[in-house]
């Protein structure tokens, strides 16, 4: 099929019922109407105008019909629907896509946006910067002041948060984690219901506590109120041998006072499941610390990078001797 692809601009497949049509343009319209997009209002009014056309031709039966046989050019090849014939190849021109703002006030009865749309001679809205907008009508050449409340537009509720516990190994490696969710969704025909939907998540390497993972308006809907959107902080769950401490991991490690004065090795399994065998052959005094570049954390933003390890040495000095010891100790000593 050449053209545009109707169902995938509205993301319905090809057996979509009239209800599944109804409910992905009210999703969609209400998504990327110029009003809600004023900061890309060159790009929403496109779409805006690609969703009316698309849901305007599959939810017409004769349309949706010729679209699916014949494509778009199929569709510009029909005849007026006062005219008689044949629908295919009569080079009548007949089909011309509606204004988009009229399907849309159609649909929802009237402008969930606090203005009406005029068929003809659409309005155009200027603010002054304060609490009032201004209204142009191109069919009677007046203005109007519209209130703050008449121009508001339908409210969007604060994000949901929700925590997602990672274990280290989990933000050492990265992982996909299914998240199942339960909200309420508003049907085509305006009704409340409930609904279950799978999120999946790919948490990346090096990823912190505190980042945050936004699902857009995958919160409850609710009638002429926008969806809110679910958002996913990442929390760190607790290791029971490393503690991180920005890119770096810190560990801590005993060794007796004979292993401090005269060497010892040190094996660790690191986050990725890797044996690492470290000699230390330096007197450990107390406070020591080895470091171990770039067996860190991954730096997220900087990949195939790492922080480094940190290993803490934690002393254990004999609580008694007997007097061979001290005297072996003494002659150690003996400066």
């Amino acid at each position: 099929m050449m053209g545009v692809d109707y169902y995938d601009v509205l993301n319905v497949n090809r057996n979509a019922t009239d209800d599944d049509l109804k409910k992905a343009y009210r999703k969609l319209a209400m998504k990327w109407h110029p009003d809600k997009n004023p900061n890309d209002k060159k790009e929403a009014e496109a779409k805006f105008k690609q969703i009316s056309e698309a849901y305007e031709v599959l939810s017409d039966p004769q349309k949706r019909q010729t679209y699916d046989q014949y494509g778009e050019e199929g569709l510009k090849d029909m005849p007026p629907p006062s005219s008689g014939g044949s629908p295919f190849g009569g080079g009548g021109k007949g089909y011309n896509p509606r204004n988009a703002e009229d399907i849309f006030t159609e649909f929802f009865g009237s402008s969930p946006f606090g203005f009406e749309p005029q068929s003809r001679g659409r309005s155009k809205r200027y603010s002054d910067g304060g609490g009032n907008m201004f209204g142009f009508n191109g069919s009677e050449n007046t203005f109007r002041t519209y209130t703050e409340s008449e121009a508001a537009m339908p409210k969007k509720p604060p994000p949901i948060e929700s925590k997602l516990p990672c274990t280290l190994e989990e933000l050492y490696s990265g992982s996909i984690r299914k998240m199942k969710i339960s909200r309420t969704v508003v049907d085509a025909n305006g009704h409340v219901m409930p609904e279950t939907e799978v999120l999946t998540i790919e948490v990346k390497p090096g990823w912190k506590k505190g980042t945050k993972i936004t699902f857009p308006d995958k919160g409850n809907e609710q009638l002429n109120q926008l969806p809110a959107d679910l958002v996913f902080v990442i929390d760190e769950k607790e290791h029971i041998v490393y503690k991180r401490d920005g890119n770096d991991l810190v560990m801590s490690q005993q060794v007796t006072l004979k292993e401090a004065l005269a060497g010892t090795g040190v094996n660790i399994t690191t986050l990725d499941g890797r044996n690492l065998t470290l000699r230390v052959s330096e007197i450990i005094s107390p406070g020591y610390e080895l470091v171990v570049a770039k067996e860190g954390m991954p730096v997220a933003k900087e990949p195939g990078n790492k922080g480094d390890l940190r290993i803490k040495f934690d002393v254990t000095f004999p609580t008694r001797l007997t007097s061979e010891q001290k005297v072996a100790l003494k002659r150690a000593f003996k400066g």
